[in-house]
């Protein structure tokens, strides 16, 4: 009985670190789509508007810092779910 308990224990806590590693996959595909679709648009846009070119490379840069500090914070929460 107590060896079906711990075997059970032992299974759920290798799903958990399967769902934490996926979860970390899925969040950095994420952010990655994200940045790139901000850096093409802005390049799409600076290339019509050139006079424009400085604030919307200062927009970019604020969105994409912005993505990859969520992106951090999930994977740094994923890692949490592995070794704690």
């Amino acid at each position: 009985m107590i060896s079906t308990i711990l075997l059970d224990a032992a299974m759920w806590a290798s799903i958990a670190k399967m769902g934490a590693a996926f979860a970390a996959s899925i969040v950095v595909i994420g952010a990655a789509w994200g940045i790139s679709r901000i850096g093409s648009t802005a390049l799409e846009s600076m290339a019509r508007q050139p006079e424009a070119a400085s604030d919307l490379r200062s927009g970019m840069i604020l969105s994409a810092a912005l993505i990859e500090g969520v992106a951090m914070f999930a994977v740094v929460v994923c890692f949490l779910v592995l070794f704690v």
